[in-house]
């Protein structure tokens, strides 16, 4: 047990480290890791979803339904249930609202699924959990969440002024972005492919992959070093947003796919994949749109930090 638990979150705490490390050292910054962000997000993760996902068995592909289906529901309700209790239930204003439900309800599973995932049950295994769950935040959080950002700072124009309220995107154009994505189409063209039972030959497949197996190295580098580059502060709303993403919502996942009635191989697959610390994505969305910057910096180091123990919990309590 010991062994998994290290053999899993050891790189990518080494990794978190190396990137803190670069930053002390004015090596890189914050903008630095944004190039590096984008890299992933454009070439590395795409190609590696779809270098994955065509190595799919089709009976797997089949069998796995239960599993997609289920990881839709967590990860939808994951960001709408948060948004709705910060926004009526704590008052806060739309904006951050809309960032909080954000940092709760999205898993960095593009960046650390398969490093963790992929170590657990291999990296076909975990192409599943990692796919969907980056195909839901890309498709439905990020938009809804860009949408209620630009709303939210529509009613605050008085204070952001009309030069900014000019460049920010109807909610049409941010869903229709948002599918011009690499990170989102590629497996959805890779699922095509799959249905169709198009074979993809193996020297292709590779020839992918090559690039793709950067992905988790150069998104926790970069993560790292945003960490280090924000001044982090420890908050009321951060401590929620932290307890909520590390440990109410894999817990809630395990709850209801086991009422569900999942198999305990898939519950533990979708579990570990919502037990993954909060997606930069909010730290970078919340300086788009200057809205409560320090305090996604400082869920996203807290959640990471504390990742550490809740994830091995839940690696061990689902029988890692």
């Amino acid at each position: 047990m010991l062994t998994t638990m290290s053999g899993a979150l050891l790189p990518v705490i080494v990794t978190l480290l190396m990137g803190i490390i670069a930053a002390w050292h004015h090596d890189f910054d914050a903008k630095q890791a944004t190039v590096l962000n984008r890299m992933v997000m454009l070439y590395a993760l795409p190609m590696l979803l779809f270098a994955n996902m065509v190595a799919i068995p089709r009976d797997q592909l089949t069998s796995s339904a239960e599993l997609a289906v289920g990881i839709v529901v967590a990860t939808t309700l994951g960001f709408f249930v948060p948004l709705l209790i910060a926004r009526f239930l704590c008052g806060r204003d739309l904006a951050t609202a809309a960032l909080q439900a954000l940092a709760i309800g999205a898993p960095s599973v593009a960046f650390v699924g398969f490093p963790v995932l992929g170590y657990l049950f291999g990296d076909v295994a975990a192409t599943i959990p990692v796919a969907v769950t980056t195909l839901i935040i890309n498709v439905v959080q990020i938009p809804a969440c860009m949408i209620l950002l630009s709303i939210g700072a529509a009613q605050s124009n008085a204070v952001q002024g009309d030069a900014a309220a000019g460049e920010r995107k109807s909610g049409l154009d941010n869903v229709l972005s948002a599918l011009k994505q690499p990170v989102v189409w590629a497996p959805m063209l890779a699922l095509v492919i799959l249905l169709l039972d198009v074979d993809i030959p193996v020297e292709i497949r590779h020839s992918l992959a090559l690039l793709g197996k950067t992905t988790g190295g150069a998104a926790l580098f970069a993560s790292g070093i945003i960490l280090y580059s924000r001044r982090v502060s420890f908050s009321l709303p951060v401590g929620v947003s932290t307890v909520s993403r590390n440990l109410v919502m894999p817990a809630a996942v395990w709850a209801m796919l086991a009422f569900a009635g999942l198999p305990h191989e898939s519950t533990r697959e979708a579990v570990l994949a919502m037990a993954i610390p909060t997606s930069s994505v909010c730290v970078i969305l919340a300086v788009q749109y200057q809205t409560a910057e320090r305090e996604m910096a400082s869920t996203l180091f807290f959640s990471t930090i504390f990742s550490i123990p809740t994830m091995v919990f839940f690696i061990y309590v689902m029988g890692g």
